[in-house]
């Protein structure tokens, strides 16, 4: 076994019987960094995310993307796709939150673990976050709001490290505790913006300035510092080791448990982010988790179609942020369609299966 690791910010070179995807990278980013045009470094990109799910996912996207917009242009007024509300809707509003939600649980699947408490989360840190807006102000608020996730991840993810119960389990049960805390601190009515919903607030958080809203630049942020820190970064690197192969990771130095609980710390902080973009929007947020229990299902549905393996080790950010907005793209054309509701619950659980079966027949070509 050979252990090469620099002390830069560079990620370590391993070479070992470690998780492939974390050899495949660090060999990617080796070959990309001796490409000295940019054709050569698209060249490399393209390859790292081919039989990944991202090119061949962006492509699908695209497709239906074209296919909407020629619906659109012959059938106006039936297939409303174009309308300029309805494009503020879903590009602005629904992809940036989904995809957020996605990239929690998708950094948090690379590692090897899932987060069943994710919509529960959002609605205790949405609670927090209102109570602390109404009481102290704008800014305590957001840092209490993105606290409050970062605390009830980090809790779920001591109980999954430490007593090696299987997350599914663990984070299923803590949900409905996290549900009854959101019950506890503001009782069965629903926590509402009101005095504390300033101008200020609605500018960073849910401002339309005509062809875009604020939780779209929020995204662009957010995606360019994930993909930095998950493909540009060794502790990015170590999140694919354990998630591949903890065992091997720990004899290369690598702290499973530490990585683990690194993980669920940066769920949580993008997941109580989320509840603020949500909070801010709808200016009100219902105790209980019946609001928000969805999300947790289709932000695993946008990691999955995306290319994140549920065996953890595999995933792309690029990959992921295009997972939610093709979901969103196909749900708002059932919309669109006038297609009962519980379609759009069918399709995300078919799409879920397609796209593990897809992933998993794509393993291969990842190696």
């Amino acid at each position: 076994m050979t252990d090469r690791r620099s002390t830069g910010a560079d990620a370590p070179i391993i070479e070992a019987p470690l998780a492939t995807e974390a050899i495949t990278t660090q060999r990617r980013m080796s070959d990309a960094r001796q490409s000295t045009n940019f054709g050569g470094r698209l060249k490399h990109e393209l390859q790292f995310i081919r039989g990944r799910g991202a090119l061949e996912i962006t492509i699908v996207f695209v497709v239906l993307l074209v296919g909407y917009v020629i619906a659109s242009l012959v059938s106006p007024t039936s297939f409303a796709f174009l309308n300029p509300n309805n494009l503020s809707g879903v590009i602005s509003q629904a992809v940036p939150v989904l995809a957020i939600l996605g990239l929690a649980a998708g950094i948090l699947m690379i590692a090897g673990e899932f987060d069943l408490s994710l919509g529960a989360n959002i609605t205790l840190s949405a609670i927090v976050f209102i109570k602390t807006a109404e009481g102290v102000g704008l800014w305590a608020a957001i840092a209490a709001g993105v606290l409050c996730g970062v605390l009830v991840a980090l809790v779920n993810g001591a109980i999954v490290v430490y007593t090696r119960i299987p997350s599914f389990i663990a984070t299923l049960g803590m949900s409905f505790f996290w549900m009854g805390a959101g019950i506890f601190i503001n009782g069965t009515t629903p926590a509402t913006l009101t005095t504390s919903r300033d101008e200020t607030m609605v500018f960073l958080f849910a401002q339309d300035f005509g062809f875009f809203r604020s939780q779209i630049v929020w995204l662009i942020v957010i995606g360019v510092l994930a993909w930095f820190f998950v493909h540009r970064h060794r502790l990015g690197n170590h999140l694919f080791a354990v998630g591949g192969n903890p065992a091997a990771a720990e004899a290369i130095s690598i702290n499973p448990k530490r990585v683990k609980l690194m993980s669920f710390a940066i769920f949580g902080g993008l997941v109580g982010f989320a509840s603020i973009l949500i909070a801010v929007r709808t200016s009100s947020m219902q105790p209980g988790g019946s609001a928000t229990e969805d999300f947790t299902l289709f932000a695993i549905a946008a990691a999955v179609v995306g290319g994140t393996s549920l065996l953890g080790g595999r995933g792309t950010v690029l990959g992921i942020i295009i997972g939610a907005a093709l979901i969103e793209l196909i749900r708002n054309g059932l919309l669109l369609a006038k297609a009962p509701g519980f379609y759009i619950t069918l399709f995300v659980g078919v799409t879920i299966v397609i796209a593990a079966i897809f992933n998993k027949l794509m393993e291969g070509k990842a190696r």
